[in-house]
């Protein structure tokens, strides 16, 4: 008897650990988390010294911002920043049912690829028909989201990684797929080419449960050697 009662405690304990749902990344957190990850990495401490503390680069759940996230599928934040401001200006507020009102002509008049005219038709369809509630993410482990999201066609791994990142503030996202984050990497680290997915994954790693702030500083560090800074979007 002893021994089944173990076995569903166990079990028990199991399914609340599959289902924690960390708390948001908040300012203080992420100066928390930058102290550990320095303490624990010189090359992510030389980006403080340089650079001082990353943005939070928090975005506002919801539909816009899925629709920014898709804007920046493969473009400069600069492109899908003018093409997103187009869009609220035209639409005003941005919503599923407003966005469905555009005809595809005026949607390639703001920036829209026929690609992405598909995709957030596809995503404004489902929210507006209740199939996806957007909402809920928020209740959700990091793995239910981004398996959620990637359902959705024209949302890939990225796309959800920087929702989960950005928008709901999960503190452990690690988007193996950013180029410029990357590229970031390979500048740091002094590697002799930028790493692969396969190869940031395992990289990724050293920086549990920081990745998302490690992160940061990566983005952090590209940006600003370059003399850029990604757009304000909190």
């Amino acid at each position: 008897m002893g021994r089944l009662i173990d076995g569903g405690r166990a079990r028990f304990r199991y399914r609340l650990a599959v289902s924690y749902v960390p708390p948001q990344l908040t300012t203080p957190a992420l100066a928390l988390a930058v102290r550990e990850l320095s303490a624990a990495d010189p090359d992510l401490a030389a980006i403080v010294e340089r650079f001082g503390l990353p943005p939070l680069w928090h975005r506002p759940p919801g539909f816009a911002t899925l629709v920014h996230i898709v804007l920046e599928q493969q473009v400069s934040l600069a492109s899908a920043g003018a093409a997103f401001d187009r869009l609220r200006a035209a639409v005003v507020p941005l919503t599923p049912a407003g966005f469905l009102e555009l005809s595809d002509a005026q949607l390639l008049t703001i920036g829209f690829s026929r690609q992405k005219t598909r995709y957030v038709r596809n995503l404004a369809a489902e929210i507006r028909s209740a199939t996806l509630d957007l909402d809920s993410l928020a209740t959700l482990p990091d793995d239910e989201v981004q398996h959620a999201l990637v359902a959705l066609t024209g949302i890939g791994p990225w796309s959800a990684s920087i929702y989960l990142m950005e928008a709901l503030l999960r503190p452990d996202v690690w988007p193996i797929t950013d180029m410029a984050l990357a590229a970031a990497v390979a500048e740091v680290k002094g590697l002799h080419r930028r790493p692969d997915a396969g190869e940031m994954q395992i990289l990724g790693s050293a920086w549990r449960p920081w990745r998302s702030v490690a992160a940061r500083l990566f983005w952090h560090d590209y940006l600003s050697r370059r003399g850029r800074s990604a757009p304000s979007v909190d």
